[in-house]
């Protein structure tokens, strides 16, 4: 589970095993998580974040998101 970017309270990053999803990403604080797609990106899953919170992770992801392609495409090879 390589962490590709950690920003306030929220863990980034991605499984191993998942790369026959499309590019995406998994984000945790305490006991809370959710899952966004990188491309385009929008949010897949959500685990307990309230809807404020989302908006702004989905913003973090938004302002992030080429360099976050990039890491899964390093990790992965070419999105799906």
């Amino acid at each position: 589970m390589p962490t590709v970017l950690r920003s306030g309270p929220y863990r980034i990053y991605f499984y191993s095993h998942e790369a026959s999803e499309p590019a995406h990403v998994h984000v945790d604080r305490d006991d809370v998580s959710c899952k966004f797609w990188l491309s385009p990106v929008g949010l897949a899953s959500n685990l307990g974040f309230r809807a404020s919170e989302l908006r702004d992770i989905e913003r973090l992801i938004e302002d992030n998101a080429d360099d976050l392609l990039q890491k899964w495409e390093e990790f992965h090879g070419e999105p799906r």
